[in-house]
């Protein structure tokens, strides 16, 4: 971690312009980055975070203003020049290819070889002490990506940063698919970094991580700077929100009524299990009740949801909604049943990105759009405007492609489809990942909403504390079973990793 203020900079920007067609998309950042230090970039989706990295890394060219590096003045014509000066990113979408085995991955672009010819036993060696590093040791160089976890992926991209000579790291999100545990691992990397003198860029939602982690903050706001080189033990967070957002934001979850003990089950799951990876998972959602999972990654959270959802087929056990069987392993047979899931990764599971908003609003209720076997475009706008007004979407143009839309913009449009679709159970697997601290804000009401008018609601989240402060009772999972079962009124997040850490509710 940086010690001295007077220390040169590794990386300075001044007044840095960048315009896509008419939207300005960076007004005139400033920015410095010393070796050593963890630089924490802040600022709501569509502040010009993205946009800034993309530049520093090579992949944009700004239209003015000054990149210097080292003290020199330097164009980063492309990625490649960028990681032959030392800076390497590692986006908040993997870009990892998941055909390719982990340690492929890793060398992808400056495999290693001898004589000319290329040396997997070099690669594998390599591979293996990157991921011992990173505290994966187990995780396999032959390994194929395509079969990990989101959070081994994120190491993975780590890992392949961490292959080249950098004094720069960017981490665009690097905690978004991360639990606790895996939190703490990327934060003693880090540390490791900084004492050998490598600078990171570290852009997180999560102001707690900001605290725990950051020497110094700029923030972004409608593409400018709005604080530049703020110290982290200097600034409290309820000064950097409004720098943010414009406006104090009440850092808290929505309150509402308990569920009325006469509320009828909505979803019933009995004894659900999936070889190998969950057994004998019961639970219950009543009408307007939101029933969270708490666990680690690697718990089994998200395959239940997605077994839930017939995603995946059970092994055994049933999922019953108002009282009817749905047929396992169909994802069909959940959406007749009213069945709605919104994916941990939404982007390349839940959205079409390249489509317009419309399309992806109206993606589960093709057949109420139809006439005489085509679809009623009219109809599907018109009705996906009506759920952007009541989402207060923006902007609320249903023909604007999906991909340039922010994180937040994205969620809504999964709950905009699920509104449409007249959702009776919601399924929700990290409902905010990658979600600013004002959309996130909005996305907590707007659960709420759909609870206070009796949707049955199922949700998941990496962060223990967003699952307590959104659900009505969670259940404690861990290694693939049940611990516990709790009201979120009688446990705090140190109540449920204690749970987790002892592996049973004794």
């Amino acid at each position: 971690m940086i010690k001295d203020d007077r220390q040169k900079s590794l990386l300075e920007v001044r007044g840095l312009v960048k315009s896509f067609g008419p939207t300005r998309a960076l007004k005139g950042v400033d920015l410095d980055v010393r070796p050593g230090e963890v630089h924490c970039v802040l600022g709501q989706n569509g502040a010009g975070k993205s946009t800034l990295i993309k530049t520093l890394s090579g992949a944009h060219q700004p239209d003015e203003g000054e990149i210097i590096w080292n003290g020199e003045p330097v164009r980063i014509a492309s990625p490649v020049a960028a990681l032959e000066l030392g800076i390497a990113t590692m986006y908040q979408e993997l870009d990892v290819v998941d055909g390719l085995s982990i340690a492929e991955n890793i060398f992808l672009g400056h495999e290693l070889a001898k004589g000319g010819v290329l040396s997997s036993r070099e690669a594998a060696k390599r591979t293996r002490e990157l991921m011992e590093r990173l505290g994966h040791p187990s995780l396999s160089p032959s390994r194929e990506v395509g079969t990990l976890s989101p959070a081994n992926k994120q190491i993975v991209s780590m890992a392949r940063a961490l292959s080249h000579d950098i004094q720069l790291m960017i981490m665009d999100e690097p905690s978004a698919v991360l639990d606790s545990e895996e939190v703490n691992n990327l934060f003693r990397v880090v540390g490791e970094l900084t004492d050998l003198g490598i600078a990171v860029i570290y852009i997180s939602h999560r102001l707690e991580e900001i605290e725990r982690i950051g020497d110094r903050i700029t923030v972004l706001k409608d593409g400018a700077s709005v604080g530049s080189n703020l110290a982290v033990s200097a600034t409290p967070t309820n000064e950097l929100i409004p720098l943010m957002t414009g406006t104090d934001i009440e850092h808290a979850f929505p309150q509402r009524a308990p569920v009325a003990d006469d509320a009828p089950v909505v979803l019933e799951v009995e004894n659900l299990s999936l070889a190998g990876v969950f057994d004998g998972v019961s639970l219950s959602v009543r009408a307007g009740e939101i029933v969270g999972l708490a666990g680690l990654v690697g718990s089994g959270r998200s395959e239940i949801l997605e077994t839930i959802y017939g995603h995946r087929k059970a092994t055994t056990g049933t999922v019953k909604v108002h009282g009817r069987t749905l047929k396992p392993g169909s994802v069909a047979s959940a959406v007749r049943a009213d069945v709605g899931l919104s994916p941990e990764e939404r982007k390349s599971q839940g959205l079409l990105l390249e489509e317009p908003i419309y399309r992806n609003a109206t993606l589960s209720t093709f057949a109420r759009f139809a006439k005489s076997g085509l679809l009623d475009e009219g109809a599907e706008r018109r009705a996906t405007e009506e759920q952007m007004k009541a989402l207060d979407l923006r902007p609320a143009e249903p023909n604007r492609i999906t991909r340039t839309l922010s994180g937040g913009n994205q969620q809504k449009i999964m709950l905009a489809r699920w509104l449409i679709h007249g959702t009776e159970v919601l399924i929700l697997d990290e409902p905010t990942r990658g979600v600013d601290v004002g959309a996130r804000v909005e996305i907590y009401g707007l659960i709420r909403d759909l609870a206070a008018a009796g949707t049955a609601i199922l949700v998941v989240s990496s962060e223990i504390e967003e699952v307590l402060g959104l659900a009505d009772r969670a259940l404690i999972i861990a290694d693939g079973h049940v611990l516990a079962e709790r009201s979120t009124a009688d446990i705090d997040e140190h109540g449920v990793l204690d749970l987790v850490m002892k592996g049973s509710a004794a």
